[in-house]
């Protein structure tokens, strides 16, 4: 049996008791006098001693399970903090892979080692590491209410010491050669005309996919040749661009005279225009799963090519010898570390230029 008297946070002025009894623990705060404080935890340790459980009792009515929880930082913190995209991640990392292990707990039994455990095994079954960070993420949101609510001191979804091997960011990104994209280009025109618009712009600016089909006409600037970013789509939810920054990216004359192409073509065929560039049969957004399977990855293998993601179009930015600190702009990325990691080791050339200038 225990009562201590402590500051919850060192230098808080906030003084509250710690009561460990029979496997039962609480945290209740005092005030901001450490004198009432351990008078009151003698009081508490006194009734303990005469088996006066009533305090405890109480306090375990209280105490709600970790799915209680979770449904509170589900619908307090994430609707309102998160994007719809992760919001649905959340969901769903939530439903089938922490609730069935952890649901059904009295928030004040989850330890540092459960949860470590049960993160090392997500990472034993080869989850990716970004999942197994989300979950991680889950966990220690849903405490951190628990902690704001005062049932238990501390977050022990905190400070649980190296979880991953780093790998490089490069290792999956398998971009075309330009000979590649000319033959994927050259088939897009002939067995999808209507959709060579989409992929041209996916492969002369490099932006994300959700992006492109979240563009509005509104959103080009044919005068100056640049396209803003404003939006994205994710999961058929409309959110903002990766950041939450909108940025002006360049276009190509080609890339311009195409897109121009296209908005005269709609103005011939159509009483009135759907604001979306890229859009299906009835006007609306692109799906972007149906485009992906019954175009973009049809087209590729009726071209004998290998498969890719759409994103890796990003990298002919780099074969073509573009500075990364042009091509962090026109991806969207925070920093150029980010560009860095992921698409410095395609770079032409830059070995050759380092060792030249030795000879200097």
């Amino acid at each position: 049996m225990g009562v201590k008297v402590r500051e919850k946070s060192k230098g808080s002025g906030e003084w509250w008791i710690f009561i460990d009894h029979q496997g039962t623990r609480k945290a209740k705060k005092i005030g901001k006098d450490k004198r009432v404080a351990l008078e009151v935890a003698k009081k508490v340790e006194a009734k303990l001693t005469l088996g006066d459980m009533k305090l405890l009792e109480e306090e375990k009515e209280r105490i709600g399970s970790f799915k209680d929880y979770a449904e509170n930082w589900m619908s307090l913190t994430v609707s309102t903090t998160c994007k719809p995209s992760t919001q649905v991640d959340y969901r769903s990392i939530l439903d089938n892979h922490i609730l069935p292990v952890f649901g059904s707990k009295e928030i004040t039994s989850i330890n540092r080692l459960m949860i470590k455990n049960f993160l090392m095994g997500k990472i034993k079954q080869e989850f990716a590491s970004s999942t197994v960070s989300h979950m991680k993420s889950c966990i220690s949101g849903i405490l951190n209410l628990a902690v704001d609510d005062g049932i238990i001191t501390s977050n022990p979804a905190h400070r649980l010491g190296k979880l991953f091997i780093k790998k490089e960011n490069h290792n999956d990104i398998n971009p075309y050669t330009k000979e590649e994209v000319l033959a994927l280009m050259s088939n897009f025109q002939k067995l999808y005309p209507d959709h060579y618009p989409l992929i041209l712009t996916l492969a002369r600016t490099g932006m994300r996919f959700g992006e492109a089909l979240a563009l509005k006409w509104n959103d080009i600037d044919f005068e100056n040749r640049f396209i803003k970013i404003q939006r994205t789509f994710a999961r058929g939810k409309l959110g903002q661009p990766k950041n939450g920054k909108s940025r002006l990216i360049d276009m190509s004359n080609q890339l311009s005279q195409v897109l121009k192409e296209l908005n005269h073509h709609r103005k011939d065929e159509m009483q009135e225009i759907p604001e979306w560039v890229f859009i299906n049969g009835v006007g609306n957004p692109l799906d972007d799963n149906h485009w992906r399977k019954q175009v973009f990855y049809k087209v590729i293998k009726k071209s004998g090519l290998r498969k890719i993601r759409i994103h890796d179009f990003a990298s002919l930015l780099i074969q073509a010898g573009e500075s990364l600190a042009y091509i962090r702009d026109q991806l969207g990325h925070h920093s150029i570390k980010v560009t860095v990691d992921i698409y410095g080791h395609l770079t032409p050339g830059g070995n050759k230029a380092a060792v030249d200038r030795l000879d200097e």
